[in-house]
């Protein structure tokens, strides 16, 4: 049997007085949340009563929002494929995503994504969710995912992005040897006018931030870290090819092929803060095998 997704508080001094409306509206209810709440088969219990949204709270009480069970999404099919899971609770998971796995089905790889893997995974468990993933990555990209349980969850993380609370950090191998030991990269970034998946440089792009910083440098290439300010498409390699130093393996973006057969790029550590507790997380991953074959290449 499928449980429904709930949360429950108790009211405070400072809260007490105030509609059930107004509350959840500080709690981070969203409007659409309220909607499907009411329509959608959902509940809002004041101690076990139910109470529609004008109820004036009192102190003590105790406040429940029962969701309404959501429907996994018609498109993506389930299917059990490992997945190596760093962090889960009722709220939501963090991965490791191996290169060649796509974050959701697409036109030319309509299985094996990851999407299709959490799917297969919550019918296993007994979850009734669709896949929400928060940090997506490129297919050939390896690295943490951050993933919500819930929408309301993948809501209250979309409210942390907006504010740049969700934190990535990547390592990456570029071409060449950068000049500088560490600097910024800030230029817009748009699709290509002639590619639907390509991406440039161009002035009408959104705006686009990514720092780096030398861990080392080899004899063809360096090894470099970046964090992005920013999360548009294809950004670290956007902005590693403008400045001439495309990622190995990325020959989308003109990077050579000769060390490695995929884009040189993991995402190595996520920090955000739990979207109910508020406790500060931290989650990290080590480099892939084909990545750290690159390490002892001179």
């Amino acid at each position: 049997m499928n449980l429904r997704f709930q949360l429950q508080w108790e009211v405070n001094p400072f809260q007490a007085g105030q509609t059930i409306k107004n509350f959840l509206r500080e709690e981070e209810i969203s409007r659409l949340a309220l909607t499907d709440i009411k329509f959608r088969g959902g509940k809002i219990l004041v101690n076990g009563m139910e109470v529609n949204v004008r109820y004036v709270l009192k102190v003590g009480e105790t406040v429940t929002v029962i969701f309404p069970l959501e429907k996994p999404s018609e498109g993506i099919v389930g299917e059990r494929i490992p997945l190596e899971i760093l962090f889960e609770d009722q709220y939501l998971l963090v991965v490791n995503k191996p290169a060649g796995m796509t974050t959701i089905p697409s036109r030319e790889h309509p299985t094996g994504s990851l999407a299709n893997a959490l799917v297969g995974y919550y019918e296993e468990i007994g979850i009734e969710s669709t896949a929400h993933i928060v940090t997506r990555l490129d297919r050939d990209t390896s690295g943490i995912v951050l993933i919500a349980k819930h929408r309301h969850i993948h809501h209250l993380f979309s409210k942390q992005q907006q504010k740049g609370n969700v934190k990535r950090m990547y390592e990456a191998f570029a071409e060449g040897s950068l000049w500088l030991d560490e600097g910024t990269i800030e230029e817009p970034i748009g699709r290509k006018s002639d590619s639907i998946i390509e991406r440039e440089v161009r002035s009408d792009g959104q705006y686009a931030c990514t720092n780096y910083k030398v861990l080392k440098r080899y004899k063809e290439f360096t090894h470099v870290e970046l964090q992005l300010k920013t999360g548009r498409t294809h950004q670290i390699r956007v902005h590693m090819s403008f400045i001439g130093h495309p990622l190995l393996g990325d020959d989308l973006y003109g990077g050579s092929l000769l060390h490695i057969v995929r884009q040189a790029l993991h995402c190595k550590k996520i920090q955000f803060h739990h979207p109910i507790t508020s406790l500060e997380m931290t989650f990290t991953a080590s480099l892939p095998n084909d990545l750290n074959e690159l390490l002892n290449k001179g």
